[in-house]
């Protein structure tokens, strides 16, 4: 397994403040998607708004509260890709997926499984970046990436 080589931190950058926060998701049913989100990943709602005719929600996962999905809800949004299979996922232009890190993927995904949630492939190990990952996707095609670092 290689070991990834991280750059030393660049803290006199002007933009040394930037820390990642949020990803946004827009989505055709804003309750179910909260639903979901609640239901299959026991994320947490943070905040609830609107912003013109439309509803906005922060959701996090149950035990992190430095990164969080935005859901948009409202109107009625393009539909998105809805794909089984990882390869012909990767050949699109544009927003692709989100990560989150997990202890184990394997037992992640039983979870996810009996929860009834729609996996795009299954496990694999990629060794170039000591990941072993899977993906997954929410009701209308938007994927989500597990990861779990290799010992």
């Amino acid at each position: 397994m290689e070991t990834l080589h991280i750059p030393a931190l660049n803290t006199t950058s002007p933009f040394a403040s930037m820390k990642g926060n949020h990803v946004a998701l827009r989505v055709p049913d804003f309750e179910a998607s909260k639903r979901w989100f609640i239901e299959k990943l026991d994320f947490r709602v943070i905040h609830e708004w609107p912003f013109g005719d439309l509803s906005l929600a922060y959701v996090a996962p149950a035990n992190d509260d430095n990164f969080w999905v935005e859901l948009l809800g409202g109107d009625t949004p393009g539909q998105q890709p809805d794909y089984s299979d990882l390869n012909e996922s990767l050949h699109r232009a544009g927003y692709h997926h989100f990560c989150i890190n997990v202890a184990s993927v394997d037992e992640t995904i039983a979870e996810l499984r009996r929860r009834g949630v729609t996996l795009v492939g299954e496990p694999f190990d990629l060794a170039v970046i000591g990941r072993r990952l899977a993906f997954f996707s929410d009701p209308w095609g938007n994927l989500i990436e597990l990861a779990q670092i290799l010992a």
